[in-house]
């Protein structure tokens, strides 16, 4: 029976991944990333069938490469928390042959591509061996960014907020796809890409695994801590169903009980406003203020500006004159401070009318010293004409720096989570990669606390897959502890400082 599945998840850097490693993971390839210097070889992966790399038509040559291609999607994004790629995840029809399924994987990225500009990597993977046999499946590695001949560009923000509809319109558009390829290929079977109750299909829907929790559940032979989740989930759906019934049975009473409460609603809406009103008639007062001051200034000026061209026409009409015989050498001095005046008379008239203009027109508008003297004429205004919303800002203020300041120090702490875990990995990539005075016996290793060889060597033990999410749940445990995560950066740091001064 064919099946419908297709989930778009994010590659995120505040995750530990990157799209290099996602990449070379899903089409079992070797890319080193030029960002970090880590080295990506999935080469000996199995279960790859095919992998293809879909590009917009204006897209430069070197796209076409994978290593480029997603070392250029890494360099594209500065911030350290930035997603880095998404990944549409899509189930194929057993029902179709291993061609078919190609094509309907490659069709359904050209359209991503058409539509969003964007480059895709399109990996098949077999069906697990000792899973289901007719888990076909392809992982669509897309960018974030639309690609064009001058290299990557703006985000496709359009896929990043389920309110736009994009992710739900490529859901169905995948069904009708794979519809139609069904049809083509003379079999009956059908697809729906919307939820069993929207289908008015009344049981639980089947729940995905990932290859984590089914390789777990392969090799030890016990349930997996994800299995135990979904199993806990519908019990506690049964649970709230009971406990639904009795809210309901309880309403009536609950009705009949209702105390008024409209003085405390009223008391409740004025806190809330109050803030708000405050700033829209500061807001009001500030922009009163700098229009009487607008007001003022180019009347002023305008003034000044008309005074001094009398003032120059006055001299123009009073230009000294040269004398017949007598009297030249003190005539010569006398013009020439005559026309220095007029041309001073005439610039200062010209610079007071440019600036009524410039000050009509909303050119100093912005000038920090002007915004800080109507904030003040607004707020003492405020004071003196409505000190209840006065008071009402003040405290909006203080709420707002008390945020800010938690803010400041979330951010500090993770901050600080952040250095342990970039400290920790690339301790982890070393150790890993036997560096140079990493391996047993080395120099390096040997200088590194027995606490700190522990957790590298454990993390080491996991398969690569799974990395991401432990590094994620390290680094959410050091956020809440930040003195912890101080202390153990500090640690690995003291051992790299250690090793240095025996190398000297």
């Amino acid at each position: 029976m064919a099946i419908y599945h297709l989930s778009v998840k994010t590659i995120s850097r505040s995750a530990g991944r990157s799209a290099t490693a996602a990449a070379a993971y899903r089409a079992g390839d070797k890319i080193t990333d030029e960002r970090t210097g880590e080295i990506h070889d999935y080469t000996r992966k199995g279960g790859v069938e095919s992998t293809d790399i879909i590009l917009p038509s204006n897209a430069p040559e070197w796209a076409a490469d994978r290593s480029a291609l997603w070392n250029a999607a890494e360099q594209s994004e500065k911030r350290r928390n930035s997603t880095v790629a998404r990944e549409f995840e899509i189930a194929l029809p057993s029902e179709l042959d291993a061609e078919e399924r190609r094509r309907l994987a490659v069709d359904f990225a050209r359209e991503l591509v058409d539509r969003h500009g964007l480059a895709a990597d399109v990996a098949i993977h077999a069906p697990n061996k000792h899973g289901d046999e007719k888990n076909h499946h392809a992982h669509i590695l897309v960018s974030t960014r639309r690609l064009t001949a001058d290299g990557f560009t703006e985000k496709t923000r359009e896929l990043d907020d389920r309110k736009t509809g994009e992710v739900e319109r490529w859901r169905e558009r995948f069904a009708e796809l794979q519809n139609e390829r069904l049809e083509q290929n003379g079999n009956a079977e059908r697809v729906d890409h919307r939820s069993l109750k929207a289908q008015g299909i009344d049981r639980e829907p089947t729940r995905h695994l990932g290859p984590s929790a089914t390789g777990y559940e392969r090799r030890t032979g016990e349930q997996s801590r994800k299995r135990f989740d979904f199993e806990k989930e519908v019990l506690e759906r049964l649970s709230r169903a009971k406990e639904i019934g009795e809210i309901e049975r309880g309403i009536g009473a609950l009705e009949r009980s209702i105390i008024d409460l409209s003085g405390d609603l009223e008391r409740f809406k004025a806190e809330r406003i109050a803030p708000e009103l405050a700033a829209r008639v500061k807001q009001q007062f500030f922009d009163e203020a700098r229009e009487a001051w607008k007001r003022e200034t180019v009347e002023r000026y305008t003034k000044e500006g008309d005074q001094l061209a009398a003032h120059y026409w006055g001299l123009r009409k009073n230009e000294p004159k040269e004398p017949l015989i007598f009297g030249k050498k003190e005539w010569k001095i006398e013009h020439r401070e005559w026309v220095n005046d007029v041309y001073d008379t005439k610039d200062r008239a010209e610079a007071a009318r440019k600036t009524a203009k410039d000050v009509q027109e909303g050119r100093f508008d912005n000038e920090p010293e002007n915004r800080r003297a109507w904030q003040k004429k607004a707020q003492d205004r405020l004071e003196r004409e409505r000190p209840e919303l006065a008071q009402a800002l003040r405290e909006r203020e203080q709420a707002e720096r008390e945020k800010a300041a938690l803010a400041a120090a979330r951010a500090e702490n993770d901050r600080k989570a952040d250095l342990a875990i970039s400290a920790f990995k690339s301790l982890a990539v070393k150790r890993e990669g036997k560096f140079l005075g990493y391996q047993d016996g080395g120099s390096k290793w040997a200088a590194v606390s027995a606490e700190v060889k522990a957790a590298v060597d454990g993390f080491n033990q996991y398969p690569p897959a799974a990395r991401g999410a432990i590094l994620e749940k390290m680094r959410e445990n050091l956020k809440r502890d930040p003195e912890g995560a101080a202390k153990f950066r500090a640690n690995i740091e003291r051992d790299t400082d250690r090793d240095r001064g025996r190398s000297r």
